[in-house]
């Protein structure tokens, strides 16, 4: 394959359909969404089977057991993409929506209205329901994509967007509205990161060598999603059952998502008075403990190096220290957090105001797992990523995120002086 020359034909096949979908009605875009939700239903079992394929593909490979959960698909998961293809359909369209409306004294009458960004490049790994997700939210806020999917899922990627195509053609829509790379080749993400004339916004989700390369490649913007470097602090205050409860289901959950905790900092009086129970939990599930020395003195826990504090283990690994109080918290986070999300447990409402205001992360918690970074968790349905940027999206990106806006301004045949 020429892969220059192939990108370049789904490049003009996407800026072509981006302008179609930007006319697009509601009713269209939400019957193309739920009728997809029942392609991939009623060909559940052909996704299955194509899952099989990357499934022994990444056991090949030597994927670790936390990769392999993100790649792998049953029928619980099938359900949860179709759930997701219908909350997104469901959701009132971005689009046209007025954010704001004013007059002014020369007589004209001025509206910022949301409107597509236009053609959306997605490069993911692993986890086969992003083409699902990505491919409903573009959708939804009137924007063609190319998703550009890891090699670990390109079977099971390529049933799922069958099923996109599918819906799409039964509501009249473009079937270039949604495509997917038809190859492995790593020079495909190279020609993406150029393609300035064909793409307007790129959204790596994947490794941090991969969010690396598209940031200091890309000639496209890019919104990034870096690591997911989740710290839980226990305060003082935290209340011990809560404590327990949030971080095993923060660590033991899905450990393999962005979402997974992967540092707990206690404060030092808490540890003093009330212990760490939640270690022994831990280790007790199968995670590996990495301590400072104060912690070392539990049974189980393993001595922790440099390059524990600030690592995305995307495993059941986890890295815990002592820390004096909210301030020295606040100082590891500065360092090590990758600002995408961060919790407090708390029973101190002005310790967690505090928290909140000089944390600079993406999302910031109290009292509540850290595997609720997620975006159909916030209510919209599903997600592309986490953006860890400050500049358009941060945090979960739905399809609001995926529009920007432009402004109306009316006249009567009002001239300036």
């Amino acid at each position: 394959m020429d892969i220059k020359a192939e990108m370049q034909k789904i490049g003009a096949q996407a800026k072509f359909a981006s302008a179609e979908l930007a006319c697009a009605s509601s009713e269209q875009k939400k019957q193309a969404l739920d009728n997809a939700a029942n392609e991939v239903w009623a060909f559940r079992a052909g996704i299955l089977k194509e899952n099989t394929f990357d499934m022994n593909f990444a056991l090949e490979k030597g994927l670790s057991a936390a990769m392999l959960d993100r790649l792998m698909l049953d029928e619980v998961r099938i359900k949860s993409i179709v759930d997701s293809l219908r909350a997104v359909a469901s959701q009132i369209d971005p689009v046209g929506k007025v954010l704001t409306e004013w007059d002014r004294p020369s007589g004209l009458n001025i509206q910022r209205i949301r409107t597509p960004l236009g053609v959306i490049g997605v490069i993911y790994e692993s986890r086969p329901n992003v083409t699902a997700d990505a491919g409903a939210l573009c959708l939804k806020a009137g924007n063609a994509v190319i998703l550009r999917c890891g090699s670990e899922s390109f079977h099971s990627s390529g049933a799922i967007h069958k099923c996109l195509v599918r819906g799409l053609i039964s509501a009249g829509l473009s079937a270039n509205s949604i495509q997917l790379v038809p190859t492995r080749d790593r020079a495909v993400v190279g020609q993406m990161l150029t393609m300035t004339d064909y793409i307007d916004v790129i959204v790596p989700r994947g490794g941090k060598g991969l969010v690396s390369r598209v940031q200091s490649e890309a000639r496209v913007p890019v919104f990034a999603h870096l690591e997911g470097i989740c710290h839980i602090y226990i305060d003082t205050d935290a209340d011990l059952v809560k404590t327990r409860a949030v971080i095993m289901n923060s660590k033991i959950r899905r450990p393999g998502v962005c979402g997974s905790v992967e540092c707990l900092l206690i404060d030092r009086t808490f540890y003093e008075t009330k212990g760490a129970p939640f270690i022994t939990d831990l280790i007790d599930a199968g995670v590996e403990v990495r301590g400072d020395k104060t912690l070392q003195s539990i049974s189980g826990v393993i001595p922790a190096l440099e390059d524990d504090w600030g690592k995305e283990y995307l495993d059941l690994i986890i890295a815990v220290r002592i820390v004096d109080g909210l301030s020295d918290a606040i100082n590891h986070l500065q360092k090590y957090s990758s600002n995408h999300t961060d919790c407090i447990m708390t029973e101190n409402d002005t310790t967690a105001v505090e928290f909140f205001q000089k944390v600079d992360s993406a999302i910031l918690m109290r009292n509540a797992s850290t595997q609720f970074a997620d975006g159909s968790e916030f209510g919209m349905g599903a997600e592309i990523g986490i953006a860890t940027g400050k500049m358009h999206a941060r945090g979960p990106v739905g399809a609001e995120q995926l529009t920007s806006f432009k402004y109306l301004v009316t006249g009567d045949g009002t001239t300036r002086n």
